[in-house]
């Protein structure tokens, strides 16, 4: 797989993230560096393990699904990214004084809630053949990345900017499902 494409899932997928992370810069009166550090660490983590976990799930059905696996990429990519597109246009829930998103059960809630797309886009690189180490690495440091930025610049960022970079990513990853269903389709 062209690392173009590993570094825009990376950022595609990232967005969920980034997105969540500017709502915690909200939340929080005074960020300091231990609220970043949590955050960015358990989302890159999660988002590093789930692809892992899904290439694992997909390794074990590709045998049964191979003749059409790339309909299965095609298909979870492109809801992955309707789904992060349609709840970008949805109420701003995560708003109000929730606790502190860097601690406890709700940074683990969202932690998961961020990387099932990872998941998903796991699945998809197994049916595709594609080792997932590189990948995963990828999306766990681009995660990473994009949840401290987020985080940082999220008082000064807006909430507003949050839907546009969701928007962004559900973009990215339906698109990389289009292109990986031509590609297949014309070479077949």
């Amino acid at each position: 797989m062209d690392w173009w494409y590993v570094i825009g899932i990376a950022f595609g997928l990232a967005m969920d993230a980034f997105a969540v992370a500017i709502a915690a810069g909200l939340a929080i009166r005074k960020i300091n560096a231990r609220h970043i550090f949590r955050l960015a660490f358990h989302f890159g983590l999660f988002q590093f393990v789930m692809p892992v976990l899904g290439w694992l799930a997909g390794q074990t059905l590709h045998q049964w699904i191979s003749a059409f696996d790339h309909w299965i990429a095609f298909v979870l990519l492109g809801f992955i990214g309707g789904k992060m597109i349609w709840e970008s246009f949805g109420s701003e829930e995560h708003r109000g004084d929730k606790g502190d998103p860097t601690r406890g059960w709700l940074l683990l809630t969202l932690s998961i809630a961020t990387s099932i797309d990872a998941l998903a886009v796991g699945l998809s690189l197994a049916f595709l053949r594609v080792s997932i180490w590189g990948p995963s690495v990828v999306i766990g440091i681009v995660a990473a990345g994009m949840t401290a930025l987020g985080m940082t610049f999220g008082s000064r960022l807006g909430a507003r900017f949050g839907k546009w970079a969701e928007r962004a990513g559900g973009l990215v990853l339906a698109g990389i499902g289009v292109r990986i269903l031509v590609s297949h389709l014309c070479s077949a």
